[in-house]
């Protein structure tokens, strides 16, 4: 199956950690709500998309999605194009919560060779996380390549101690669980990511899944399948001992 496209997914995400950079600069803080177009249930925009999406590929045999670079992480690697979705007249009006609209999330489509889906990702957290690194990277060069690790979370892993950063950790809930406030892990290399443990863990308990997973078990792919989000600037986690492991590749 074909998954030929145009543009540049990477190039777009670099922009958009950019420009966030510099209205942080400026004095805004990461917001503690959503905005009002993006409390609508996203299911209503998902339906719609996914239609588009099917429709241009069963005219076009090819999907509206932007190029992109080849270690752009997994859930980032397809982000759709509504501008070409808009000129073949399968879709009128863009998603009110999309980037391209002013929305605070981008969309993508994950599995496009098997099972192609209509995902969302927040770009409240992936500026988050944008921000961060920065900061720590410049803490990292300063202290002789340590790393402003607090609690230690899993061997090499730390929860980023703000403090020694001389910020103020971002209020920022997580899409998959809205009563979960986002908490962020720096490696002992100095890579900053998302924690997703707390998410999994609830996913996990809630479909009562322990007695099913293999020890080694990617658990990421749960989060994708169990909702309209993705996550992304996340490490791995696997299934060991009984509980979800971080391991130290980004997706």
């Amino acid at each position: 199956m074909k998954i030929r496209s145009g543009g540049s997914a990477s190039r777009m995400l670099v922009c958009i950690a950019a420009l966030i950079s510099l209205t942080l600069l400026g004095g805004c803080m990461y917001p503690k709500e959503m905005k009002k177009e993006n409390q609508t249930n996203p299911s209503e925009y998902i339906a719609v998309v996914q239609q588009s999406i099917e429709t241009y590929h069963q005219k076009k045999s090819v999907y509206p999605i932007k190029n992109s670079e080849m270690d752009t992480p997994l859930y980032e690697k397809y982000v759709i194009d509504f501008q070409k979705l808009k000129n073949s007249g399968y879709l009128t009006n863009l998603p009110a919560n999309a980037y391209e609209s002013g929305g605070d999330y981008m969309y993508v489509l994950v599995d496009p060779e098997d099972k192609p889906r209509v995902k969302m990702f927040d770009l409240i957290a992936y500026r988050a996380v944008s921000d961060i690194q920065k900061k720590v990277y410049d803490y990292f060069g300063k202290n002789n390549a340590a790393v402003p690790g607090g609690e230690l979370y899993s061997p090499g892993f730390y929860y980023v101690d703000f403090d020694k950063l001389n910020m103020k950790a971002p209020e920022i809930k997580s899409v998959f669980n809205r009563q979960n406030r986002i908490h962020f892990l720096v490696h002992e290399t100095g890579k900053v990511a998302i924690d997703y443990g707390p998410d999994l863990a609830g996913l996990i308990r809630e479909k009562q899944l322990q007695s099913t997973l293999k020890k080694g078990q990617k658990l990421l792919p749960l989060l994708v399948e169990e909702g309209h989000f993705v996550p992304i600037q996340s490490f791995d986690y696997e299934w060991d001992e009984g509980k979800q492991i971080p391991v130290p590749v980004l997706k």
